[in-house]
Order: structure tokens, then C-alpha cells, then sequence
């Protein structure tokens, strides 16, 4: 099973690379901010079909959360307008290296401290090391 959720993951990356590939000349034909709403406006309209038709219906009240669980709604449209910006300047493989260096950084904090609710599990060298190759791929394709 977790075989098969880590190949689902690899192939969501994947997805956000077409994603930025496909933003830049979008967002330089109607503007940034119009190409960041679009993708979240046929994003928002997809979920809301499926949760019709696949959501329980007795599950507990969205708006009964916490507000601070609401912060992935601010975060995403700032990531989108990133990828909208600089894809183009820079290219899909830097803007994605450069996330990708971004996330791993912050994840092994939120791993290490088990913010948001979730396990501890330590910074370890390993880790540290796993970090330091995705810097080094964004340092070597910077210079390609």
C-alpha cells in the first residue's frame, strides 16, 4: 500500500510540472493573477462534482474546523501565482527543483517538531543529506 501511495505521489508531481508548464504562457497571454484563478476556478468546479457524488454525506461541518487548517487555501494561490511568474524566467525544472527544495526544508521542520497534528519523526542525517542532494540539483541545474 505504501508502495502504491508513493508512485501516486510521484505521479502528482508530475502533474504539477504539466501544471507549471502550462501556466507561464497562460499567465503571459491573460495575466497572472486571471491564469492563477482559472486553474482554481476549474479546480474548485471539478471537487465540487466530485464531492456530489462521492463525499459522505454525513460528514462533520467544514465551516466546525479551525481556521488555521483554512491556511491551505491562502497558500495555494500564492504557490500557482509563484509557479505562473517564474516558470517562464526560469524555467520548469528550476521552478520545480527550487519547490522541491522549499518543501523537503519545511517538511523535515514540521516532521521534526510534529506541527499541524502530525508524528514526530527526527531530523536525521539521512534526511539532512537527502536535503543537501535537492540543492545540489538545483545548484547543477542552474549552472546547465
Amino acid at each position: 500500500m505504501q508502495l502504491l501511495l508513493v508512485l501516486i505521489v510521484i505521479a502528482g508531481g508530475m502533474g504539477l510540472s504539466v501544471e507549471a508548464g502550462l501556466l507561464g504562457p497562460l499567465g503571459s497571454e491573460v495575466g497572472d493573477l486571471w491564469a492563477t484563478f482559472s486553474i482554481f476556478g476549474v479546480g474548485a468546479a471539478l471537487t465540487f462534482l466530485l464531492m456530489l457524488f462521492f463525499s459522505p454525506r454525513n460528514s462533520p461541518s467544514f465551516f466546525a474546523q479551525p481556521g488555521w487548517q483554512l491556511l491551505g487555501g491562502v497558500l495555494g494561490p500564492v504557490y500557482v501565482i509563484i509557479l505562473t511568474v517564474a516558470t517562464p524566467a526560469i524555467g520548469i525544472a528550476m521552478t520545480m527543483i527550487g519547490i522541491l527544495a522549499g518543501q523537503v526544508f519545511k517538511s523535515l521542520i514540521i516532521d521534526h517538531f510534529g506541527l499541524f497534528g502530525t508524528p514526530h519523526r527526527k531530523i536525521d542525517s539521512k534526511r539532512i543529506i537527502a536535503l543537501f542532494f535537492i540543492i545540489a540539483a538545483l545548484i547543477l541545474v542552474a549552472q546547465g
